[in-house]
């Protein structure tokens, strides 16, 4: 625990000196370019052990870190485009919150299992998580 504990840390740093250094804009450019390439590497490598059926989570991974690609490149292309109109209110990124969402449901659906929880007992903490943000965002 102590090294992640000490690379989170340097990350922290490194991200903290950068923007005083470089600006808020490029350190966020990079910072948002280099979670989404690793996003896909790491998608794509979890698409690899779920063809060769090595973990029952690894089809929950491809979709969590897919939409986790999605999501980060989206934004990440929204800052190097000078943050267009088209992009602020699109829909389109609904899509790639699907992807990310559905992720969180796999995983859900095999922690269940090993759980031996029936399959709807599975989506109260969707369904929960989902009444929450509703709540929160009515109440802004």
């Amino acid at each position: 625990m102590t090294r992640p504990v000490l690379l989170l840390l340097a990350m922290i740093v490194g991200f903290e000196a950068s923007d005083i250094l470089f600006g808020y804009h490029l350190s966020y450019r990079v910072g948002y370019g280099a979670f989404t390439v690793l996003s896909v590497v790491i998608a794509v490598t979890f698409l690899w052990l779920w063809a060769q059926r090595a973990t029952p989570l690894a089809l929950g991974m491809v979709f969590s870190w897919s939409g986790a690609a999605c999501l980060m490149g989206w934004w990440w292309l929204y800052s190097l485009l000078g943050a267009p109109e088209w992009m602020k209110d699109n829909p389109l990124l609904f899509i790639f919150l699907s992807v990310y969402l559905m992720g969180a449901v796999l995983h859900l659906e095999v922690i269940g299992r090993s759980f031996s929880l029936h399959r709807f007992a599975t989506y109260a903490p969707v369904a929960g998580a989902v009444l929450v943000s509703l709540a929160v965002s009515l109440t802004r």
